[in-house]
């Protein structure tokens, strides 16, 4: 997908968020107007042109939007970096069942890129571990992957 823009989510990019998911979510800083990054997990792609995804909603995250909804979501996997900009919207202020106080946002994808510097390929995906209790994070994250699922 190399020098390529595409309106939507490839096919190959559409079960990578379909998965909890390292990703950076940039916004504009609704008190600056400066660029804020925030790596986050709990995405979901709907289908190729909606992305939802939840964060605590005290976060600057939901402010940030409320006030400008232009978003770059950021993706590292399947041998590259992607870029998937578009609008985003608050779906729900605290999300039903799920038992901490998230938001649900969704992107309307408008474009997507791949920004991998030229002759390079992602070898290793980035990793990461729940520093809590593994169970209850795990429980927690099939609770809130149902609930975007669901809305």
């Amino acid at each position: 997908m190399a020098n390529q823009v595409e309106t939507k989510l490839t096919e190959e990019l559409l079960p990578l968020l379909r998965q909890e998911q390292y990703v950076t979510l940039a916004t504009v800083d609704f008190e600056n107007g400066g660029p804020n990054v925030n790596a986050i997990s709990w995405v979901y792609a709907q289908d190729e042109t909606k992305i939802r995804f939840s964060v605590d909603n005290r976060s600057r995250i939901v402010e940030n939007i409320r006030k400008e909804p232009r978003v770059t979501l950021t993706l590292v996997g399947a041998g590259s970096t992607y870029s998937i900009a578009g609008k985003a919207k608050i779906l729900q202020e605290k999300m039903e069942d799920v038992p901490l106080k998230l938001a649900l946002m969704e992107i309307d994808v408008a474009e997507v890129r791949d920004v991998m510097f030229y002759g390079a390929r992602i070898t290793q995906e980035p990793k990461y571990e729940k520093t809590y209790d593994k169970d209850a994070a795990e429980k927690l994250d099939k609770q809130v992957m149902a609930a975007m699922k669901k809305a």
